[in-house]
């Protein structure tokens, strides 16, 4: 079985997802610098747990985010980002959802290789950044309806989902390393990202709402 969202159901964003729609052409864009510049460009700035940890190439925790092993990868990452970033974004600001998403990032792949540091396998993609603002969305909106793209075998339906059941569902495909969502088998972005990002992006999706519009307002937001 095969979950793919479309999209908020319940709500529309009130203001254009300017950034969202940015950090879609911006992981675009690197990839195609990935596809003109070939393995040297993924060596070059892809993360290298062994390199982070023994404190070189810093920088390519940042730029690995912007990185993706193939057409799949990235458009699985960019069907779940545009799923849930509009709201997210529209809920914090566009600054703040920008911090927000890239702190998320930051965290995943520190988190993968935290759990790994002695790995030589490069690792890259927007999953751990995008898991942030799944588990954003998940705790401002864990009523609202998703759109979703249900295939079993060969079948095909469209059904409207809780998030709080779609996102808690694929969080928990992480935690027993199953990987729905971009998981890179040659290396990438592996469960031990997607769940640091998520849980970032649980724990602290409230306090970048209500820097954005006080406390009282964020606390109306459901």
């Amino acid at each position: 079985m095969t979950l793919i969202p479309l999209g908020d159901a319940s709500r529309r964003p009130v203001n254009t997802p300017v950034v969202t729609a940015l950090l879609v052409l911006a992981n675009l864009v690197v990839f195609g610098f990935e596809l003109a510049g070939g393995e040297p460009f993924v060596k070059q700035w892809a993360v290298t747990p062994v390199e982070i940890a023994s404190g070189h190439h810093w920088i390519t925790i940042l730029t690995s985010m912007f990185m993706h092993a193939g057409w799949s990868h990235i458009g699985g990452n960019l069907i779940f980002l545009w799923a849930f970033g509009p709201e997210v974004e529209d809920a914090m600001g566009r600054m703040r959802y920008l911090v927000f998403y890239l702190a998320g990032g930051l965290v995943a792949m520190l988190a993968q290789v935290a759990g790994n540091p002695h790995s030589t396998v490069p690792g890259l993609g927007a999953s751990g950044a995008i898991a942030a603002v799944m588990g954003g969305f998940m705790v401002l909106y864990p009523g609202d309806r998703i759109r979703t793209l249900l295939f079993i075998f060969v079948f095909a339906r469209v059904r409207y989902i809780p998030a709080v059941l779609l996102i808690g569902f694929w969080f928990l495909s992480q935690l027993f390393n199953l990987g729905v969502v971009a998981k890179v088998q040659e290396g990438g972005v592996a469960y031990l990202a997607h769940v640091g990002g998520f849980l970032f992006g649980a724990l602290t999706s409230r306090l970048f709402v209500a820097a954005f519009r006080g406390p009282a307002l964020a606390r109306s937001v459901r």
